[in-house]
């Protein structure tokens, strides 16, 4: 289904994949680049795209929250408000933590011990930040395939059964 301008209906099972494509990115990106600089392959400055990345991962964040929270009225006729709740806890504290890995990550830019140091937090952060994204997906997916929270969507007419016809031509034995 689609809406009036063809984006996907519902939106937030689209959107949460940018968020959990990032967070699969972000421990190899930020470990890649840690060992380029100090190969010096690469100047410090690079690791600014480790705070780009940070940054576009709570953007991600926020975008999926608010598609979830435009989704949530619907898919509490179907699924116990309980376990919504919960998926919507598990996302605060991801974006909450997608949100202090741009502050650590800014850390890194500085030169010597503290950003040396604030590298090595970054990407142990990173898979912090993992861990907190599959107990969101986890939840979610529940709501889905285990609560039936996509029945929400479904349409109550019935599809039309298919034509008794066989798909392919039918060869004659001799």
């Amino acid at each position: 289904m689609t809406d009036s301008f063809g984006l996907p209906e519902p939106l937030h099972p689209a959107v949460v994949h940018l968020p959990l494509g990032l967070v699969l990115l972000l421990p190899l990106w930020v470990g890649l680049t840690m060992a380029a600089v100090h190969r010096r392959w690469i100047s410090s400055r690079a690791w600014l795209g480790v705070v780009l990345l940070q940054a576009l991962l709570f953007g991600a964040t926020i975008l999926a929250k608010e598609t979830g929270e435009d989704e949530e009225e619907r898919a509490a006729g179907i699924v116990a408000m309980a376990l919504i709740e919960e998926h919507e806890e598990r996302a605060d504290l991801f974006s909450d933590l997608a949100l202090v890995g741009i502050a650590v990550s800014l850390f890194g830019l500085f030169r010597g011990g503290v950003g040396l140091g604030a590298a090595i937090v970054t990407l142990v952060f990173s898979f912090v930040l993992l861990w907190a994204a599959a107990r969101t997906g986890l939840t979610g997916g529940e709501l889905v395939y285990r609560h039936g929270a996509a029945d929400a969507y479904r349409s109550t007419a019935q599809p039309e059964p298919a034509a008794s016809a066989p798909l392919e031509p039918e060869v004659e034995k001799k």
